[in-house]
């Protein structure tokens, strides 16, 4: 996972920045007051944490990839940057009063373990997780073109059942999970920000950014999987495999967990 995440980390930034509307939603979530101190789990080049220091939290960011944090220590000195694996962290513990985990729970091979160390390492306060559950991710339209890769991804995912049960162990109280709709204007661009924009898809740089194109789909698959999206762009088949596809449940969500 170090080397996914050193070979991604090059070019990272091309397509991926933080986005306004999350990040004022992971502010609210940790309802902290400016100058706290805060940690960003799994950082990868910083872009949320950055977003959040600049919203007047003191702003730690952890990744285990050495590229990752290179890239986001040349964007930023207002935020303390560390690689470290983030089943053990190198913090004492009740060194911060909230924490953060964006897009990361899944690449996380011992979750409880992860949450059990982001608990020691808190005084008090919440973690905010964004992520996304498998039952989401089944209602996403890319299952038409790339259901190889999305079944992959889907089963990567942990569900929010897990999740809540090992943040419990951890020592986290009052979990609750909020909804998250991906919007046309949607700045990171992750797996479904092109929900509103199929076109997305179709760039390769956009692929790139993605670490679901990046492992778990094979070439032949992306191939054919855009061959057959430019088509129905062209033709706007794509409407209606849009309207199969759509859920109640939403896209994404933010589960807020408190310690005990």
């Amino acid at each position: 996972m170090t080397a996914l995440y050193d070979r991604i980390g090059r070019d990272y930034d091309v397509t991926r920045q933080a986005d306004p509307e999350i990040v004022r939603r992971l502010r609210v979530h940790l309802q902290l007051r400016d100058g706290r101190p805060v940690l960003d789990v799994g950082c990868g080049t910083g872009n949320y944490t950055i977003a959040l220091a600049e919203t007047g939290l003191m702003m730690t960011g952890a990744d285990v990839s050495r590229e990752m944090i290179r890239q986001a220590e040349r964007k930023s000195d207002r935020v303390k940057w560390v690689q470290a694996d983030a089943e053990a962290l190198p913090f004492p513990d009740g060194t911060f009063d909230g924490a953060t985990m964006v897009l990361c729970a899944h690449h996380m091979q011992k979750i409880g373990k992860v949450f059990s160390e982001v608990c020691r390492v808190l005084r008090s306060g919440r973690l905010v997780i964004f992520t996304s559950s498998p039952e989401q991710m089944e209602r996403y339209w890319l299952r038409e073109y790339f259901p190889r890769a999305l079944e992959a991804a889907c089963r990567q995912m942990p569900p929010v059942s897990l999740l809540t049960a090992r943040l419990k162990e951890a020592g986290f109280v009052r979990c609750e999970a909020e909804t998250f709709l991906v919007q046309p204007d949607l700045q990171d661009l992750f797996l479904y920000s092109g929900k509103h924009r199929p076109h997305l898809y179709l760039d390769p740089a956009v692929r790139a950014g993605i670490s679901t194109f990046v492992t778990l789909a094979e070439e032949e698959e992306i191939r054919t999987g855009c061959e057959r999206l430019r088509a129905d762009i062209k033709s706007g088949r794509i409407d209606r495999v849009r309207e199969l596809y759509a859920g109640n449940r939403g896209d994404y969500l933010f589960i807020v967990a408190e310690k005990g």
